[in-house]
Order: C-alpha cells, then structure tokens, then sequence
C-alpha cells in the first residue's frame, strides 16, 4: 500500500504537545469540506451533518506528539532540553532534531560525552536526560540566540520511511495516525453521504501531557457518544508478552477497546459494525484507564458512552514507531462503518 497524502503531510509536521499548530493547521486544511471550529486550547473540531435532533458522533485523534523544549543555552552554544511527554533516555542518543526556533526549522544533534570517555561504571549506567545537550553547530551563545531561544520545541528528525510489507516507519505515529483516521472517515462519510448522525471529527492537543484537549474539545462539542482513536502494542514484535496485553499483531486489523471505562453499548456497536462490514478486528480489555483519550472523554460533563479504537503499532515512542498501513485502512473502514450505523434512537444505556 502507498501512504494516502494526509498521512505523510502529517508525519513530516512537527507537533508536540503544546505546540502543535502547525500540524492543527495542516489537518484543518484538509477538512475544508466540513464546518471547522477550534477551541481555546487548540483542538480542532470538523463537523457535518445538519439534523440538530441527530444524534452527535465524536470521533477523536490526537494531534500532538512526544518531543523536548530548550530549557537553557549556555556559553559555548548548546542547548540543554526538557521533555515533552514520555521518553526513553537511550533512544534520543545521537539522534538528528530539528528545532522549531526563531526564523524556522534549525537542524542539530543529540549528544552527550563520547563512550571513550565514560568511566566503566558510567558505561553500565542508563544515560539520563541531564546528561545530554542539542548542538545545533554554533560556536556561542550569541550566535545559538541568533537562531533558537530558550521554549522552542524540539522533535527528532525522522521522515517517514516505507518498508518491506506494506509498513511505514515515522516518528509521530502516535497519535498522527488517530488524528488521519477521524479526518479520513469523516471524509468518507461526507462523500457516501447516507449519515442519519451528526460526525464531528476532533484533532485534539496536549494527550501526550495529560489528555487535556480531548477534555476540553469534548465539553464544547458535547457528543452524544464518542470514539477515541490511538495506538496500541502490536503484539508480534520481539519481547512483548501476550498474555499481558492480548494478541493484536501487525496485519490483525483495529483493535477494539472493551474495560470498566469503556461503553458497553459502544463496544456491541463497534464489532458488530466490523462483522456486517466484513473487517478483521481483535479485542483489548483493560481494567482501569485506558491512558488514552478516552479516559478524559468519558467522564466529560455528565458523561459520555465512550469507545476505543486503537492500531497496533510497533516501537512506540521512538523516531522508528512502524505500522502496517493495512490495519490503518481496515481502521478507517470501520470508523465509517460504525459512524454510518448510528441512528436517532440508539440505545446507550449500559
């Protein structure tokens, strides 16, 4: 499979947590078909559908991704960082960044004291962020000034990459992919137009620091019910535990959430519209949170039946998140299959 347009746009665009603008904009861009609204905090609402006594289907993505803030510049030149959202240490070691600084993009590295010069207990020691620096090349810190200022955003630099299988490989993969999938089904919705439902599609911002745009996009829309759309552990990758998270391997489709904060009714719904649609899905349970968009859309105003749709991903949290565009498609379809099958009148008590 080819990676649809939208997709890549968003891959390529920085977007961490709190300063996603630009990746916002390119996925508002894209839904100049729908009534676009944005809410104080950043998330974007696209909406059709015009029968005010339909009911309100939300489908939310995250907009943001995982990245790092400069912190401090110091004399020589080299930016000192904080993180945004949840990192492994090891991973960002000799990684190329890009900084989002005072006239554009400014490339540099991630780095830290050279193996050679580690003393041996330091070697046996998991590098910690304090102990790395950004150099962006320059020799002071007046000339770093002149390009970057303490608060600008920072995210590896890792294009999207296709791979053998029908599989990409980018950074932001979490959560670009949840935020393709509510514009796309919208999209589709739009062009099939046979909705008995109102469909708001939410990028929504700040999930990887605390689910808050989800939270706040949720009080303002006011869906009658609402599908979070995220990533999960594919469970065919090397030191992953079945038994612990479930089987969800690349190629099994979406997975569909069913736990104690989940909706009943919107679980029946989901896999009932994957059977009649004839798409191949698996089931994740969970016990308590979710720790994904929907654990703050389900206890919004006095409640909301909430779902969850996830797509197995490999690697998350890295600049090498990979995917199978295959499941990404088959969760499209049944996006729309179950937004396609609402009606006035569903029953959502559980």
């Amino acid at each position: 499979m080819t990676t649809p347009a939208l997709l890549d746009q968003l891959l390529r665009t920085p977007g961490p947590s709190g300063y996603e603008g630009p990746a916002a904009k390119a996925w508002r861009d894209a839904a100049g078909f729908a009534e676009i609204t944005t809410d104080g905090l950043g998330s974007s609402v696209a909406t059709i559908g015009d029968d005010a006594e339909a009911p309100l289907v939300a489908v939310v993505g995250h907009i943001d991704e995982i990245g790092l803030v400069v912190t401090h510049i110091d004399e020589k030149g080299f930016l000192y960082f904080a993180p945004i959202g949840g990192w492994d240490p090891q991973i960002l070691v000799g990684q190329r960044v890009t900084v989002t600084g005072n006239e554009g993009q400014v490339p540099g590295v991630a780095g830290r004291k050279p193996i050679h010069l580690l003393d041996p207990d330091q070697r046996k020691k998991v590098v910690k962020l304090k102990e790395m620096h950004i150099d962006i090349g320059a020799g002071d810190r007046e000339e770093a000034e002149q390009l970057v200022s303490v608060g600008d955003p920072v995210v590896i630099d890792s294009d999207p990459l296709a791979v053998a299988g029908g599989r990409l490989v980018s950074r932001s993969m979490d959560n670009r992919l949840g935020s393709y999938v509510a514009l796309e089904a919208l999209r589709r919705c739009h062009e099939n137009d046979r909705l008995k439902a109102r469909f708001a599609a939410v990028a929504a911002v700040q999930e990887e620091i605390g689910l808050f745009g989800s939270r706040t996009a949720s009080f303002s829309v006011r869906p009658d019910l609402a599908v979070a759309i995220d990533v999960t552990h594919a469970t065919d990758a090397p030191g992953i535990d079945e038994k612990e998270v479930g089987t969800h391997p690349f190629g099994s489709g979406p997975v569909i959430g069913r736990g104690s904060t989940l909706s009943p009714r919107l679980y029946e719904l989901l896999r009932d519209a994957a059977e009649s649609a004839g798409i191949e899905y698996s089931v994740g349970a969970s016990g308590n949170a979710t720790h994904t968009d929907a654990d703050s859309l389900q206890i919004s105003r006095t409640g909301i039946p909430t779902g969850l749709v996830s797509i197995p991903l490999r690697y998350m949290h890295s600049p090498v998140e990979m995917v199978d565009l295959a499941d990404v498609e088959a969760t499209v379809e049944l996006v729309v299959a179950f937004v396609e099958s609402i009606e006035a009148g569903v029953d959502l008590s559980r």
